[in-house]
C-alpha cells in the first residue's frame, strides 16, 4: 500500500443519513512529524485539531487525545475525545460504538491498531495522507 491509498475492510451496510466517521489517533498523527511536538504535547494536539477544523468534507471528525494532551477542547467541525488511558483503546471503543452501520475510517500508522479496527469493519488512512489534505504545504 502506498501513502496515498486508504485500506478498507468490507464495510457494514451504511445507515442512510449518517455522515461518514473519521477517527484520528491524535498521538500517532502528531508523532508522525518530527517538529518538536514532544516539548508541548497539548499544544501539538491543539494545532492538529485546528488544522483538522479547516478540512472540507461531510464527515464527522473525531480527534482522540491521550496523556498530556487530555483536556484539549472541541471546536466547530472537530470533536475531541480525551482518552482516560490508552488512546488505542478509546479509538477501538469508538469504532465499536459509533462506527457500526456507517462508513468509518481511522487515521493511524500503528500497525496493531490498524489491524484491530479493520477487523471491526473500519477503513484506515495513514497520517501522511491526512496531513497532506489538511496542510498540503507543510511536512
Amino acid at each position: 500500500m502506498t501513502d496515498g491509498e486508504t485500506e478498507r475492510a468490507a464495510p457494514d451496510p451504511v445507515a442512510p443519513g449518517r455522515a461518514p466517521l473519521l477517527l484520528v489517533d491524535g498521538a500517532n498523527v502528531v508523532g508522525s512529524v518530527p517538529d518538536g511536538w514532544w516539548r508541548d504535547r497539548r499544544g501539538a494536539a491543539e494545532r492538529l485539531r485546528d488544522r483538522l477544523a479547516g478540512r472540507a468534507g461531510d464527515e464527522e471528525l473525531v480527534l482522540v487525545v491521550e496523556g498530556a494532551a487530555r483536556g484539549v477542547a472541541s471546536v466547530a467541525g472537530v470533536r475531541v475525545v480525551s482518552s482516560p488511558g490508552s488512546g488505542d483503546e478509546t479509538v477501538v471503543d469508538l469504532v465499536r460504538s459509533e462506527g457500526k452501520g456507517r462508513d468509518c475510517r481511522v487515521v493511524t500508522a500503528d500497525r496493531g491498531l490498524r489491524e484491530r479496527v479493520k477487523a471491526l469493519g473500519a477503513g484506515v488512512m495513514r497520517p501522511r495522507q491526512l496531513l497532506a489534505e489538511v496542510s498540503p504545504d507543510e511536512p
